[in-house]
């Protein structure tokens, strides 16, 4: 049953945190949700066109621990010392870098730099946006690698892999660390039920994309979590059905040139519903 005087006391209070100054965590400290077996973070995309301090201070302001590395803040090409660098800031922040991606990939030159990438950042999980014909090559480098790959679904706007289904077609005859990372607004967006196809695909879905959308057509578009059509507590249930472990990562892509109060908002909103639903 969906209680939204309780999202909307989450979405004031994660305001409330987002707009405070001056207030330093006084360590690291766990992330809220610790009870469940899934983590919030924010996907990396977010904060495009923002640099990692502005990212850091955001994540710090939602109470947020755990960041996808997209490669405008940390660059292929960073030396042993500017990741380590990397690591402290994040780490400064109370925040883990759990992967990198996504990343595009078209020859399998640019996956074996996917790959060095990985290692050398110290994550084990890729999320990349390969050709079809590149799956052998990425099978045979996840044998290499011991990594879990997880492939970034993009509903109706590209060709390469649409929705849920078409990357499970496409990888379960592959090594079980191939799989896909779960953009719920995306696979709406291409007449999919996400809550649906985590429950049919949950022993390959590796990471997940939070965000929520106004229709399941391609012309639906990217809205706060809470003001579009995705069913949010029916998702979260389900993630506890299937014992998710992964990170759900929001990936905010309204009004990017100034998405600060609609992360605050999501988040907000998505905590709201993990209280809501949970068994009292």
């Amino acid at each position: 049953m969906k209680k939204p005087y309780v999202f909307m006391l989450m979405f004031i209070m994660n305001l409330i945190v987002f707009q405070s100054h001056g207030q330093q965590r006084p360590g690291e400290q766990p992330p809220p949700e610790t009870d469940e077996s899934f983590k919030l973070g924010i996907a990396g995309y977010t904060f495009v066109k923002f640099n990692l301090d502005k990212t850091l201070e955001t994540l710090e302001k939602t109470d947020a621990h755990y960041l996808c590395i997209k490669d405008f803040h940390l660059p292929f090409n960073s030396t042993d010392q500017q990741i380590a660098d990397f690591h402290a800031k994040l780490e400064s922040k109370g925040v883990t870098g759990y992967a990198v991606g996504p990343i595009y990939m078209k020859t399998e030159e640019e996956v074996d730099r996917a790959f060095d990438y990985a290692k050398r950042v110290g994550v084990k999980l890729i999320v990349g946006v390969p050709t079809y014909g590149l799956l052998p090559y990425v099978d045979k480098k996840v044998k290499e690698y011991d990594f879990h790959y997880a492939i970034h679904l993009h509903g109706p706007d590209i060709e390469l892999f649409p929705d849920a289904d078409d990357v499970w077609d496409n990888v379960k005859d592959l090594d079980p660390r191939i799989g896909m990372c779960l953009d719920v607004g995306h696979d709406t967006r291409n007449g999919k039920d996400p809550v649906a196809d985590l429950k049919k695909y949950h022993t390959r879905v590796f990471d997940i994309h939070i965000k929520d959308v106004t229709g399941n057509t391609k012309e639906g578009y990217s809205v706060e979590i809470g003001r579009g059509i995705i069913d949010f507590p029916a998702f979260v249930n389900m993630l506890r059905e299937v014992k998710y472990t992964g990170v759900c990562s929001l990936e905010h892509e309204k009004n990017m040139d100034n998405p600060f109060l609609g992360i605050a908002e999501s988040i907000g909103y998505f905590r709201g519903v993990i209280e809501a639903t949970k068994e009292k």
